[in-house]
């Protein structure tokens, strides 16, 4: 299966591919962030991993140098964002090749690799994964948009709610 998945990084040619791949999913980006995305792997403040299955667009993931998560970004954690597979290609090794070579990424600058996930039933199969790969919590607690939740408070249930994992070299 391993020789079905092949992943590269983004190049800046690649924006319209990525922009057709996710549309009609429910990981569908903007081709402004898509362009945001490119920008930063350029000037090397994020590195952006494309997979390809049987030569066809699966999805993509990012190593963020510099977190806005707070806890991250003063331990000079790199945090992996916005990892995405094609629903209708998920289930086939693609996800789990392309975290490998984005924790390549991240721990080669650092002992230590971060990435959050929302915290309902859309997340479930990344949930699984981040743990099977030996993520665990951070130990801080729910963010709202990476400020801390506090006990009673009332947040919305949207993507800005999340849980912050570490894994260590």
């Amino acid at each position: 299966m391993s020789t079905l998945v092949f992943i590269r990084q983004m190049r800046q040619s690649d924006a319209d591919e990525i922009f057709r791949g996710l549309s009609g999913h429910d990981i569908a980006k903007s081709m402004d962030y898509i362009q945001h995305c490119w920008q930063e792997n350029y000037s090397q403040t994020r590195v952006t991993l494309l997979a390809f299955y049987e030569d066809q667009f699966a999805g993509w993931g990012h190593v963020v140098y510099q977190s806005q998560y707070m806890y991250f970004a003063g331990k000079g954690i790199p945090e992996i964002q916005n990892f995405d597979v094609i629903p209708p290609l998920r289930n086939r090794g693609i996800g789990s090749r392309l975290i490998e070579a984005l924790e390549e990424r991240a721990l080669a600058r650092s002992d230590a690799v971060g990435i959050g996930f929302g915290l309902y039933a859309a997340y479930g199969a990344a949930q699984r994964l981040y743990v099977k790969r030996g993520y665990i919590p951070d130990g801080r607690g729910m963010m709202y948009d990476n400020v801390p939740v506090e006990p009673g408070a009332r947040v919305c249930v949207d993507d800005d709610l999340c849980l912050y994992l570490i894994k260590k070299r």
